[in-house]
């Protein structure tokens, strides 16, 4: 297994690159420090800025405590961040890419995204995005589930990973009881509503569990929670009741304008949630 930790010398890098020595440590992984220099700039400059960033990253390889006796190497590409991140991932075959989370500069983000969201969009492999303060290895771990390809790839990829297995993992989805509001204003009682709620939640657990049989989860004993409510709302309130070390979430591909300008759960995710995220891109 092979992760690349991608740092810009920042407090947030540095996270990125101390959660990385710790999945590497558990699954025996190697890993590879990469920092892209910005290649729109006078070639001297490229140089210098280049041999800066070898000797630091040789620096924080003997320095972290987490990535001592872990096989590790110093990378340098020149470039767009997005685009040496992802072309050195493919240079190596990583497994896992690993960064911190962004600096929030929020009209840029909304018309270009962050350097985290630019790799997951474009990219085949899975990242996570490190938001905490790195104590310990991850214990416990939430999985949105909508009953797609790419949520149950992010399930198994989350279990290839270590991040955790079992009873540690909690699943959530979230289901919209389409004709609640409809039903509100045709002024029927509120228990009529609420008992058309409750059926509601019935059919969507029972539609969860047998999705989770069908790909052969259902006897794993996870904590399955069904919850009214749009997926951000309740991803949300899960993370926020659940404080989980890490969430886990699928990613649908997108194209064209929705890829470029329209926002994803996950995206809404990313930019608004503090916890560690791990986004699974789809099969491309």
């Amino acid at each position: 297994m092979h992760i690349l930790a991608a740092t810009d010398f920042s407090t947030r890098s540095q996270r990125a690159v101390r959660r990385a020595g710790l999945l590497a440590r558990s699954k025996g992984a190697e890993i590879t420090l990469v920092h892209v220099v910005d290649d729109d700039q006078p070639p001297e400059l490229i140089a210098l800025e280049t041999r800066e960033a070898e000797r630091i990253l040789g620096e924080q390889i003997d320095a972290v405590a987490e990535l001592r006796g872990i096989p590790s190497r110093a990378l340098v590409v020149a470039g767009d961040p997005f685009d040496g991140i992802l072309r050195a991932a493919a240079s190596m075959g990583a497994d896992l890419i690993v960064m911190g989370a962004p600096r929030k500069q929020l009209l840029r983000d909304i018309l270009v995204g962050t350097t985290v969201e630019r790799v997951i969009r474009t990219g085949s492999v899975p990242v996570l995005m490190v938001n905490g303060e790195v104590e310990r290895s991850y214990q416990t771990a939430l999985v949105p589930v909508d009953l797609s390809e790419p949520s149950m790839k992010a399930i198994r990829s989350g279990m290839s990973l270590g991040l955790p297995v079992g009873a540690r993992l909690s699943i959530v989805h979230a289901f919209v009881p389409l004709a609640k509001g409809q039903m509100f204003y045709s002024g029927l009682s509120q228990e009529t509503i609420d008992g058309y709620v409750a059926e509601e939640r019935i059919r969507a657990t029972k539609e969860l569990i047998a999705f989770l049989k069908e790909n052969g989860l259902a006897d794993h004993g996870q904590p399955v929670r069904v919850e009214e409510g749009t997926p951000f709302e309740v991803i949300s309130n899960a993370v926020e009741q659940s404080s989980p070390d890490v969430l886990i979430m699928g990613t649908h591909g997108r194209s064209g304008i929705a890829k470029a300008l329209l926002g994803s759960v996950t995206e809404e995710v990313l930019r608004s949630l503090d916890v560690d995220i791990l986004a699974v891109p789809p099969t491309r």
